[in-house]
């Protein structure tokens, strides 16, 4: 089959950092220092924000404990939304993301960036 695809760059957004509201309350510190320590949910190994998140990660000398890994990041956000750990998701969608799963946003940053397609 032969198949003719283009992909084209629709634009990019910063990423906001979320948490339950039992566990952002449990977090010390302002951010990014309160990751330092508190469980984190991470994108997999096969993300393009994975690598950008693990510097920024090692530039601010952060050390959360990673507690889950998705390929998935509806099901990343679903862990997210029981307490499971923080998670990230694109600040431009940063208000949906806190109404639909009823999440806080601990802080942003635009030295992470995802790109769309």
């Amino acid at each position: 089959m032969s198949v003719r695809a283009y992909n084209h760059r629709l634009g990019e957004s910063g990423v906001s950092f979320f948490a339950s509201a039992r566990l952002f309350k449990s977090l010390k510190g302002k951010f990014p220092a309160c990751l330092d320590g508190a469980p984190l949910l991470v994108p997999g190994d096969g993300a393009a924000v994975r690598p950008r998140l693990d510097r920024w990660r090692d530039a601010n000398k952060l050390r959360p404990r990673v507690v889950g890994e998705f390929d998935d990041s509806a099901l990343m956000k679903a862990f997210g939304q029981r307490g499971a750990g923080v998670f990230i998701g694109p600040t431009v969608l940063e208000s949906e993301i806190e109404s639909q799963y009823g999440v806080k946003t601990l802080g942003r940053t635009e030295e992470i960036v995802e790109e769309f397609f």
